[in-house]
């Protein structure tokens, strides 16, 4: 894997580490040799066993795993304060930790369920985690990246049209909201040193955000695999991102863009 030099020691918190596309982000981050925090809804088979990967990787002491409510603002302050005794610092932070529309109804993505529908504790549990989550988790690690001068905030989103899709509120508003909040937090944080950018996959992936199927599928009829993620996650954590901001970047197309950027194009992201 050939991976920037900065990635080494660079400390990062993954929300939601343990499975799907945060752990696939975390191991790929992980043999770049960067320090890791990683945090799940609850312990279990894929906390346990993702955890043991990323020990065997880094170590014990460039690891902390901990169990914590994201729309918990207790919760999210005690986890940054924690990484900061392990690691002294918070150089990045990856807003991935999510809850999918398998809470409203494991048939959503073939038989939509109308917005009033929907359970209102699923509903809500969905805006906890989605939308407060990012928010709780970045309020709570900013302030050691503005003494700092510098960090990095990564947003993960999906599609635009998984947006607005039928049947797939909340979820898909959610992750707009998440886009939009984005750009603000770009523009709040100018001249800090601190970047905010959103990284999308640009399709279905893999993971238990869709029901288990034999003919498992997205909406457009393709099937991403998680790892899609992992030449731009290394990428906007590194330096070679440094100063951009308030950019989107969809890692289905990154050798594209990637290239784009490598010609010095101005503000390429692919929208």
């Amino acid at each position: 894997m050939n991976s920037d030099k900065s990635l080494i020691g660079r400390s990062v918190l993954i929300t939601g580490g343990n499975r799907g596309l945060g752990r696939e982000m975390a191991l790929h981050l992980a043999k770049a040799g960067v320090k890791l925090c990683i945090t799940a809804s609850k312990k279990g088979k894929a906390f346990n066993q993702t955890s043991s990967e990323l020990i065997e990787i880094i170590g014990r002491d460039n690891f902390l795993a901990e169990v914590v409510d994201v729309s918990d603002p207790k919760g999210m302050k005690k986890l940054a304060h924690s990484c900061i005794e392990r690691f002294s610092k918070i150089d990045v932070l990856v807003n991935n930790a999510a809850r999918g529309m398998r809470l409203i109804s494991e048939n959503y993505n073939t038989v939509p369920t109308k917005f009033w529908e929907a359970d209102p504790t699923s509903w809500s549990n969905i805006i906890d985690t989605n939308i407060k989550g990012p928010f709780l988790a970045t309020r709570a690690v900013i302030p050691y990246m503005i003494n700092n001068k510098f960090g990095k905030i990564i947003n993960i989103s999906t599609s635009s049209q998984t947006m607005i899709r039928k049947g797939y509120s909340p979820y898909g508003p959610s992750k707009a909201f998440i886009e939009a909040t984005s750009r603000t937090w770009a523009n709040d944080l100018d001249g800090t040193g601190i970047d905010v950018n959103v990284l999308l996959p640009g399709g279905a992936t893999d993971t238990d955000l869709l029901p288990p199927s034999t003919n498992k599928k997205g909406a457009d009829g393709n099937l991403l695999p998680p790892t899609i993620m992992n030449e731009a996650i290394a990428w906007l954590v590194s330096d070679l991102s440094n100063g951009i901001t308030g950019g989107r970047f969809i890692a289905r197309y990154w050798n594209d863009l990637k290239a784009r950027y490598d010609h010095k194009e101005q503000n390429p992201q692919i929208m």
